[in-house]
């Protein structure tokens, strides 16, 4: 298999996952890549690896650039295992190699690999270090996502490769952002903030202005999944830092489960309600939309509103899951409310509302419930229910 040459010594060796529909509970629906990069040089280097079945299309792509032995370090950004799970089979190969990483990445390594043992250089937070002809400066990014991520930049090439961040799950035969549609790449992108990063947007936010305070000239973002920003690559830094604001646009997800389709006519007529203010609204069921992609359009929801019928005295399975999903993201800035159908306890909508505020949403009070189908009156509520909401997200700017 082909190696891709991204600039003068550096080379894409990482492998396509075509066929992921999962990624520890996201949905992957465009599949994914493993981003390992080769960069040749006085000391030929390999950055990252890739998950492990997928080692014989890494060592392909390597091959036909070098011989594998000839590689001198593989630094190590992160230590989950579809960056590191091919590490093991790489060093026993490129048997000369020394390991480069940070102390939490090297305890981390160890905990994952317990009989791989390699000798390590060791590198802290703001390290510049010569790799022969090549200089590289590391830049620890703790919690983006897992406490040992780390970026590097390469000087002479000026390359941040950057790990977990500014990644997207897309497979694709394309190698750079300008080569695949801006709409998909951007959706992929922003999906993969608010189902991974978004829990640590402060952080985030943080961190984005520690590396932009360096001054460093970055011509390529190199991240461990997805296209490669090769076009205009600050444009997702400032994505970045708008979507870890919490920075919310005039609109609104009814989001719900049904058992026997009245929660379902509930759901519309209150986005009937919501749309007759002039907000935009989108509506999903939860047993025909993944949660990560309602996720997505939480990023930047100004009001999220959420009902089920009541089950055995609790709300539905399927949305139970989604707020104990969504809670895990602590979105901010959020407008929330309750409603739901039931037949003789209804205490679903009153749950819905308790996990609202706890996200620390600005709720309105009194969750909406109707017994049984709900009538022509009834469903005139949910639609003045739904205006009341729709006037509070307006009034919100």
């Amino acid at each position: 298999m082909d190696a891709v040459k991204i600039v003068e010594d550096v080379y894409w060796v990482g492998a396509i996952d075509w066929n992921i529909r999962d990624f520890h509970g996201y949905s992957t629906h465009r599949g994914t890549t493993y981003n390992a990069y080769l960069i040749l040089g006085e000391k030929n280097i390999l950055i990252d690896t890739v998950k492990k079945g997928f080692f014989d299309e890494m060592i392909s792509r390597i091959q036909n650039v070098i011989e594998p032995r000839d590689i001198d370090y593989i630094f190590s950004l992160h230590v989950e295992m579809d960056h590191s799970g091919s590490l093991p089979e790489i060093m026993e190969v490129a048997d000369k190699a020394k390991v480069v990483a940070t102390e939490r990445c090297q305890k981390g390594l160890s905990l994952h690999y317990h009989e791989c043992k390699k000798e390590f250089v060791t590198v802290k937070n703001g390290d510049t270090l010569k790799f022969g002809d090549k200089t590289f400066t590391f830049v620890e990014i703790p919690m983006l996502h897992w406490p040992d991520n780390t970026m590097t930049y390469m000087h002479e090439r000026k390359i941040l490769f950057s790990s977990d961040g500014f990644g997207q799950h897309l497979a694709t035969s394309q190698r750079f952002n300008d080569e695949v549609p801006e709409d998909i790449v951007m959706y992929e992108a922003r999906k993969y903030y608010a189902n991974i990063l978004l829990r640590y947007a402060d952080i985030a936010t943080r961190r984005i202005n520690e590396i932009l305070k360096m001054n460093l000239d970055i011509r390529v973002i190199a991240p461990a999944h997805g296209v490669i920003w090769h076009r205009d690559p600050t444009k997702i830094v400032e994505y970045y830092l708008k979507w870890s604001s919490g920075d919310t646009v005039k609109k609104a997800l009814v989001v719900y489960d049904t058992m026997w389709g009245s929660t379902a006519k509930m759901a519309l007529a209150i986005a009937d309600g919501i749309m007759s203010r002039g907000v935009e609204v989108k509506v999903f069921n939860l047993r025909a939309t993944d949660r990560s992609d309602v996720m997505t359009e939480v990023l930047d929801a100004r009001a999220i509103i959420v009902g089920s019928p009541t089950l055995n005295n609790n709300m539905f399975p399927t949305v139970a899951d989604f707020l104990t999903y969504m809670k895990g993201f602590r979105p901010k800035n959020k407008i929330g409310a309750a409603f739901g159908s039931y037949g003789w306890s209804g205490e679903a909508p009153k749950q819905i509302l308790e996990e609202l505020k706890a996200m620390k949403f600005d709720v309105v009070e009194s969750p909406l419930r109707v017994q049984y189908v709900p009538s022509r009156e009834e469903l005139e509520s949910c639609y003045k229910f739904g205006k009341e909401i729709g006037k509070k997200i307006v009034e919100a700017g």
